[in-house]
Order: C-alpha cells, then structure tokens, then sequence
C-alpha cells in the first residue's frame, strides 16, 4: 500500500499519472467553448482577426488559465468571450467538438457529453440551428460515443431561455442529449425558468442544472424540484452547517441526483481555497452520487486524468472509490442504455484487475 492508500495487483504504483491515464473514464461536465486547444484558439482567432494577448499558442493557453484562476465564477467566465468569438462559424464549431472529442478519446474517455450554449453564437452570424448541426456533426467524427447537452445562460432572458429548450428539444435524438442552465449563478435562480425546462423535458432529453457552484446549497433542492436529475457542481451543498447541511443533503440523497463535481474548476473560481479544502470525499461518504469531471480543459490546463490522479492524491480517495463514480457517471449519462451499460462494464472490468 503506498502513502495514499492504493494497492495495485499488490504493485504500489509508480506512474501515477500514467495509471490514471490508462483509466476507461466517463465525461459528463465539459464545456466546449471552454475546452478548445490552445493551438486552434489562436489559429482561429487569427483567421478572424481577433486580438489575442499572446503570440504563440503555450502563452497563450497560460494566458486564459491565469485569467479563470481569480477566485471568482464571473471573471472565469469573462474568459469565454475570445473562446465564443473564435467559434463563431460553422467550420470552427465543427473542428472544436471533433477536437474535443478526440482529446477525450486520447485520455481514455469512452462515453462522454459535452455542452456549450449556441445562442451565445448568433452575434457572430452563425444561427443557433447552424451551430448545433455543425457541433454534431463533429462529435460524430469521432468513434467515441458522445451527446451535446444545449446550455442556455441564466443571465438571459426568459423567453430566450425558452429557445435555447426548443432549439435543444428539436434536435432530441439526433446528438443532442441534455439540457442546462449555465453562467454566472448568484442573483440568477432557475426557478423562473420552469417551462423551458418542461419544453427540454417534454422532448425526452435529460437536466442537468449548474447549482450550488456560487451560491448555497438551496440552489440545488430547487435545481431538483425543477426536474434536474444530474447537477453541475452542487458542492455547496457539503458547505453548509449543521442540521441545514445535512438536511439537504439527506433531499439530495431521496432524489437519487448525480453531482457532475470539477474540484480544480471549484478552486479557480474560489469554491474552495485549496484542492485539500475541496468537499468530494465529504459528498462521497455521506452517499451522495457523484463523479469527478473538468469542466473547462483550457480555462483550468487540466485533463480528466490529472483531475483524478490530483483528488487521489490529494483527498486520498482509493482507486476503487475513484471507479465507482466513473460507474455511477455512467448510470448517470443521458446517452442510451445500450452505451451506458458498455461504459460501466468497462470501468467495472478494469477495477477487477486495478484496484487490489
């Protein structure tokens, strides 16, 4: 057993990262205006004319990453207006969901949703319709199976909240999975966005709501009420006190909700203080459904790998605890039965040679 309590096949491991790389991994919580390559974004923001405060793609890269780590929700999202207008055309859409997918693919991701809000497009002349066929149409590129969940940004208004749920729901079962409610969440609840909720419900595809990020844990009960069966983050409501906390969590636990958690993107935006402060392991022993994802591959320079070797690391929490909530990411997926239950076979084959 080594310092952080893993045994494999009686091995202590030597390669950490290299282990957790080799992991079958299940991608729930990706955004893609917030995952391009570092390399594509200044490429396409050169053929667009976009200013760009780096001249070379690592700078770059660093750049952004050193933006979103400012310990606030709403300066990290500052940074998506150059990845937005550097997507603003069919072709660029198209390259960075096949990108995204390969990537994820290359880190061993063998089911994975991304989601991005296409209405944030249209100031760019590209129509909403236009951007989500050209974002399936490169996730299909890719032989990894994968879904795109349609966000639409809390801030905005009601009504054009309500066309990102129909612009989701008209493409229900043609690569479009899931629908979300994303950006800044302090002074922007869900609750008045119940019907577009129902529009996204009503056309079979799955909720997941982004709540309990930068605001309490209350966010989540209503995200829940809502209809939400996955969460974006949700970690507040581990953050609370006393009787309060546990009562929501104990709401959160009859639901059967899974919380889609992204501990790095938590520190960047001031969550947490620390990775060590972070409360994954508090949600995992108190039964609690969760998984471990990266929210944003650029904004926070991390991969699902090093994500998951960082909080074994760090929060000691086991290779089989780490695979069962690949697992229940996997029960958790709004893409088809037949490709959820592929995906926790995998993962449940591979801890019965790994985790000891």
């Amino acid at each position: 057993m080594n310092a952080e309590g893993c045994i494999i096949n009686k091995q202590v491991i030597t390669d950490k990262l290299e282990f957790w790389r080799k992991m079958p991994k299940v991608m729930l919580h990706e955004h893609l205006d917030g995952g391009l390559r570092a390399a594509t974004l200044l490429e396409l923001c050169r053929a667009k004319a976009i200013a760009v405060p780096a001249e070379n793609a690592q700078a770059l890269g660093q750049w952004v990453s050193a933006n979103a780590n400012s310990g606030s929700l709403e300066r990290y999202l500052a940074g998506f207006g150059l990845t937005v207008a550097a997507m603003g055309d069919a072709a660029a859409c198209e390259r960075v969901a096949y990108e995204a997918a390969m990537d994820a693919q290359s880190d061993a991701c063998i089911l994975a949703e991304f989601r991005i809000a296409p209405l944030l497009l249209e100031p760019y002349g590209l129509s909403p319709e236009a951007a989500v066929e050209a974002l399936l149409a490169g996730l299909r590129r890719c032989s990894m199976p994968s879904g795109l969940i349609v966000c639409a940004m809390r801030t905005d208004a009601v009504e054009k909240i309500e066309r990102a749920a129909i612009l989701a729901a008209r493409y229900a079962g043609q690569g479009v999975v899931g629908f979300d409610l994303a950006g800044a969440e302090r002074g922007f609840p869900a609750t008045p966005h119940q019907r577009a909720i129902g529009i996204a419900k009503a056309a079979g595809l799955g909720i997941t709501l982004h709540a309990g990020e930068a605001d309490s844990g209350e966010r989540v009960l209503q995200a829940i009420a809502l209809g939400a069966t996955r969460i974006g983050h949700g970690v507040h409501i581990a953050l609370g006190t006393g009787a309060t906390k546990r009562m929501a969590q104990v709401q959160a636990l009859g639901a059967g909700v899974h919380f889609e958690v992204c501990p790095s993107s938590n520190l960047h935006t001031g969550v947490v203080p620390t990775l060590a402060e972070h409360p994954l392991a508090a949600m995992h022993r108190a039964g609690l459904s969760v998984s471990v994802h990266t929210d944003n591959r650029l904004m926070s320079m991390v991969t699902l790998s090093e994500e998951l070797e960082q909080v074994h690391r760090v929060l000691r929490l086991s290779v089989a605890q780490l695979g069962a909530m690949a697992q229940a990411a996997a029960q958790a997926s709004f893409l088809p039965q037949p490709v959820r239950s592929t995906a926790h076979a995998a993962v449940a084959d591979w801890l019965l040679l790994h985790s000891g």
